[in-house]
């Protein structure tokens, strides 16, 4: 079944329902048959998603976004364009991940976060909790974030749109 959707510029898009939770999925986008896509979640065209990945109610997977394997995405959740969300990451309901974001295996980023554009979060290794507070951003290194996309990303090239993320530092 695909249902049809008017864009603000009056352009016509089909989206087609995942078979496991009926979520709106865009042509061109890539859904793991084990994941589950809640009924009112849109997946975007050039996105994808990873196995075993929950993906909540009112949560929008925007154009070429990737989000790994065994992801928790709660409800009401943004995931920028071209954004990488990595394996078993946690993103609590309510938050907004910016455009061109990474997002390292294992995160967890709390309820009512909003994440910059182009901003790198690690799992902070030393610390057990694993949770990444209002401010308590850092930066992964570079061999993670390139890593990830050559495992996930192969099939495509960065999207020309998005500028050269800026160098970032460490907050504490």
């Amino acid at each position: 079944m695909s249902v049809e959707v008017e864009l603000e510029k009056g352009q016509v898009t089909k989206y087609r329902r995942h078979e496991n939770g009926r979520g709106l999925v865009s042509p061109g986008a890539q859904v793991n048959p084990s994941a589950y896509v809640s009924s009112a979640t849109y997946v975007e065209s050039d996105a994808q998603i990873g196995p075993e990945s929950w993906i909540g109610q009112g949560s929008w997977i925007d154009h070429g976004a990737i989000i790994g394997a065994r992801v928790f995405v709660g409800a009401n959740v943004h995931v920028g364009a071209d954004a990488i969300v990595g394996n078993e990451a946690r993103l609590a309901s309510n938050t907004d991940i910016g455009r061109g974001a990474f997002i390292a295996d294992g995160a967890v980023i709390d309820h009512e976060i909003a994440v910059p554009e182009f901003t790198d979060v690690s799992a902070r290794p030393t610390a057990r909790a694993r949770t990444v507070p209002p401010g308590g951003l850092s930066a992964a290194s570079g061999p993670d974030r390139a890593g990830w996309r050559r495992t996930w990303g192969a099939r495509r090239t960065p999207s020309p749109r998005l500028p050269v993320p800026p160098v970032l530092v460490t907050v504490s």
